[in-house]
């Protein structure tokens, strides 16, 4: 990661002459500069609801590289996310994790979503108004506070079907950010699968016993892999990644660097090996699923995968919506250990949220 930089401006909220009650959306307004600002609201037309959010998160590698300026680009279009507004490099609203409670709607469908407790890919704002399509209900059994991890949930689960993991297979993890911990949490419920979640960072194997996981520093892990995720962002992490990988093996290269220039080990045993260098990337679902699968169902797996209360481990910590400016450039230059970063919404109860699909206690 980059350290700070002294020269950059301050990060302000925007917020000095908002009335508590005017409705906020955060924007990156410049590299490394965000703030929070005015969003005005319309009437849900027909087939829209208005939500108002409980949590959303920080999905830490794409929306620190967003905060940075860091999108090449080529990729600006590719790297749209759901009801962005504005244009890299900025300013722009992104993000694409959001949970909160429907509280309007227009018509049979959106009307029925009244009071429900839903997820939707997008940016950090306290209230907006989407199409009710674009909303997924929790499960019962899945409380909002956990359902922020979905959209990581839904890049993991997209990794193992592009790494096709089988019975018996032995894999190694490398990274165990949010994204790693959980490719490497889905394939240890496989039967027979041995699994190993790598990691630079010692203090990682507390989490890693938290999911059931083994932790391994990347001098002591096992080679010979059947397959191997890389998910560290780091390019040393690449190179572990290819030198645990067995012969015939695959490796599934899950760290996106923006604009950076990334050196790959491609030398030494790589091509004797006959080794297989995959990219996985979430905004497209892998071509054997696609003609049965769609978004929509894949989010709804991710959804009903979070029921697990041993993913609370998962989440490193809680954030008041005002100060989000702070926390991205936080995490956006010296992130120190943290994991998913939740951020709490006003009006939103602190009281210990029922499991249930319903909408939670709020103030």
């Amino acid at each position: 990661m980059t350290a700070p930089d002294p020269a950059r401006p301050p990060v302000t909220t925007g917020v000095t002459d908002a009335m508590p009650d005017d409705n906020l959306a955060f924007w990156t307004v410049a590299p490394g500069r965000g703030e929070l600002r005015p969003a005005p609201l319309r009437p849900p037309q027909a087939g829209e609801v208005r939500v108002r959010n409980l949590f959303s998160a920080v999905s830490r590698g794409t929306e620190s590289l967003v905060f940075r300026g860091e999108v090449p680009e080529s990729e600006y279009q590719r790297m749209r996310a759901p009801f962005q507004e504005g244009e890299f490099p900025g300013p722009v609203k992104y993000g694409y994790i959001g949970v909160g409670v429907v509280e309007d709607g227009t018509g049979a469908e959106a009307g029925a979503l009244i009071g429900r407790t839903v997820f939707c890919l997008h940016p950090h704002q306290q209230r907006y108004v989407v199409p009710a399509s674009a909303v997924v209900p929790l499960p019962n059994g899945l409380p909002p506070e956990r359902a922020v991890l979905a959209a990581n949930m839904e890049t993991a689960i997209n990794a193992c079907w592009d790494g096709a993991a089988g019975i018996g297979d032995r894999i190694a993890v490398v990274g165990a950010g949010v994204v790693g911990s959980l490719v490497a949490w889905l394939c240890a419920r496989i039967p027979g699968v041995e699994v190993e979640l790598i990691d630079v960072d010692p203090g990682r194997a507390r989490l890693a016993a938290a999911l059931g996981l083994s932790h391994r520093l990347p001098g002591a892990a096992r080679g010979e892999c059947d397959l191997v995720f890389h998910a560290s962002g780091h390019p040393s992490g690449l190179a572990t990644a290819l030198a645990l990988a067995g012969q015939e093996a695959t490796v599934i290269e899950m760290s996106w660097y923006g604009n950076s220039l990334v050196p790959a080990p491609l030398g030494g045993a790589f091509h004797a090996r006959r080794l297989t260098l995959r990219s996985s990337q979430v905004g497209h679902l892998p071509a054997p699923r696609s003609p049965r699968w769609n978004h929509r169902r894949r989010m709804e797996l991710a959804l009903a995968t979070l029921v697990d209360p041993q993913l609370d481990a998962l989440i490193s910590g809680e954030t008041d919506f005002h100060d989000l400016p702070a926390l991205l450039q936080r995490l956006a230059h010296a992130p120190a250990g943290a994991l998913c970063e939740r951020i709490r919404y006003p009006g939103t109860c602190a009281a210990p949220t029922p499991d249930s699909g319903d909408a939670p206690c709020t103030a």
